[in-house]
């Protein structure tokens, strides 16, 4: 499996008019998840977020792709 760079948000049973549309819903929703917490929440729960996306990935040389890509410019 290689890393999927393309646009790949969806949702079963909506529709959307533009292609960016559900990457929209997707960032709102990552925006939603951080409301009212502190910093140190926020960091916690973006941790914890990293942690179960990843084990649902699996794949050790996609996720090394990931965070080489995420690092790059830093």
């Amino acid at each position: 499996m290689s890393l999927n760079l393309e646009p790949n948000f969806n949702e079963p049973g909506k529709r959307y008019f533009r292609d960016f549309s559900p990457g929209d819903d997707f960032y709102q929703s990552l925006i939603d998840l951080h409301l009212d917490l502190s910093e140190e929440q926020s960091a916690s729960v973006n941790a914890k977020l990293i942690l179960i996306l990843s084990n649902h990935i699996g794949d050790m040389s996609v996720l090394r792709e990931a965070m080489t890509l995420a690092r790059a410019g830093i």
